[in-house]
């Protein structure tokens, strides 16, 4: 079934979606990310690596200032800040692309905002902080609802989930209703069903193979398998090869939008499965 087309609306622009996938490149600026904790974590490096991904051709660029892998720890506001205005203030009017900003604290979504984001994803989907949407609507800002079970911390001991896609759809359908109840344009919303968020392993699987049911919440819909436990091999290239499946799947299930870190090898996934999504030859 053919992808349905949606307008995303940002503050300075419109983002049509269901034609081709939207590729969201990550750029990690913490010194302990599960997938390249540290290596971006200095302004200029930091922001080097933001034009390359550019280059490469992501869609958009996502920054994330906090680590949420399994078993992390929060940091303050302060932190947070101190490792992203840095590198937001570098690319001020450097890119074409828009710039998201992957955090769940109003504070540091306003000051992002303020330094030219465009977009806030918040990870818990306004669970931990329910002000970030409307710092999000006060700036016309895209807002992505991640879905989340818990927190990092208490991953490993949440139990199984008798219905995972149906306690996701419902989940992120509730927080859509808040959010539109609350000011939010429904256009400037997009969904992820958050794989690896307090999901288990079979749960993950089940919720790619099922997106259909996420998808008939009719809203915009980003994956992010890039990398995730659930995907990991014994080689780095095997890992990313299970990811390129992981997003083909996400396509074909209809997913507008995928979050990765290899920019170039998963476009290039994302390219034919677009061209089979859409039943070319």
């Amino acid at each position: 079934m053919p992808r349905k087309r949606l307008t995303w609306k940002l503050r300075e622009r419109e983002i049509p979606l269901g034609e081709h996938t939207q590729i969201v490149a990550v750029l990690n600026v913490t010194p302990d990310s599960f997938s390249d904790g540290g290596k971006y974590y200095e302004p200029d490096r930091a922001y080097a690596r933001a034009l390359e991904l550019e280059e490469m051709g992501a869609d958009i660029l996502e920054f994330g200032a906090e680590s949420t892998k399994p078993g992390s720890h929060r940091i303050s506001e302060e932190e947070e800040l101190r490792r992203l205005i840095p590198v937001l203030k570098r690319l001020r009017g450097k890119m074409a692309i828009p710039i998201s900003v992957d955090t769940y604290k109003s504070g540091v979504a306003e000051k992002a905002l303020g330094l030219g984001a465009e977009i806030i994803n918040d990870p818990s989907a306004l669970t931990f902080d329910p002000l970030i949407g409307k710092v999000a609507a006060q700036h016309d800002a895209g807002l992505i609802l991640n879905h989340m079970r818990g927190t990092p911390e208490t991953w490993a001991k949440l139990p199984p989930l008798k219905d995972p896609v149906g306690t996701v759809a419902a989940d992120l359908a509730a927080c859509v209703h808040r959010e539109m109840r609350s000011g939010v344009e429904k256009a400037r919303i997009v969904v992820d069903p958050g794989l690896g968020f307090g999901k288990r392993k079979e749960e993950n699987t089940q919720i790619l193979a099922r997106l259909g049911q996420i998808v008939k919440l009719e809203m915009p819909l980003m994956v992010g398998p890039s990398r995730k436990g659930f995907l990991q091999q014994a080689t780095e290239t095997e890992t990313m090869f299970a990811t390129a499946a992981a997003v083909t799947a996400a396509i074909l299930g209809g997913a507008h939008l995928v979050r990765v870190h290899d920019v170039k090898e998963m476009k290039a996934a994302a390219r034919i499965a677009d061209v089979i999504a859409r039943g070319e030859g």
